[in-house]
């Protein structure tokens, strides 16, 4: 009886493990700066489930990071975001430079499997890497941010927007 009860309990506490795992610190900042600009749609000031995937080889010399909030916990729909990040005195820049809201789809669209009733800014070279960032984003692991902990974070970030006026 013992010897089915190890590997179980392994597996129970490996997997209650994984799923209490924290996100990354790049990607709760970048919720941070979309919060502070006022980003993000009132139905994602909850608690959420967040994507996330680095770029660093379609803008020469930049690294992009794309966010993605998901609306529906079957990740079918939501939120994805366009940040460039650099470094400013020590402090990570997050340049929130697009947004659009995204639909997954079987077949159809503009962009193999996705779909975007709100379109991002830019043209179509902007929108298929956008459709491509959600697709990796989407085979990677999401993560829950408490809005809470976001909304306390005091980290020393610098958040910019193209909406910020100059």
């Amino acid at each position: 009886m013992t010897r089915w009860l190890v590997p179980l309990l392994v597996t129970f506490v490996g997997a209650s493990c994984w799923a209490q795992e924290q996100p990354p610190k790049l990607l709760s900042d970048a919720v941070h700066c979309l919060v502070l600009k006022k980003f993000l749609p009132d139905q994602a000031l909850h608690d959420s489930n967040w994507g996330y995937w680095v770029d660093t080889h379609s803008y020469p010399g930049e690294r992009v990071l794309y966010a993605v909030e998901y609306a529906r916990s079957n990740r079918s729909t939501g939120w994805i975001f366009t940040i460039f990040l650099s470094k400013e005195s020590n402090r990570e820049v997050f340049n929130i430079q697009n947004n659009a809201r995204f639909v997954r789809v079987r077949k159809g669209g503009e962009y193999p499997g996705v779909s975007f009733p709100d379109p991002p800014l830019g043209g179509i070279w902007t929108q298929g890497h956008i459709a491509s960032a959600i697709r990796k984003i989407e085979l990677q692991r999401s993560f829950a941010i408490s809005m809470q902990a976001v909304l306390a974070s005091q980290e020393p970030t610098l958040c910019q927007s193209y909406t910020d006026k100059r």
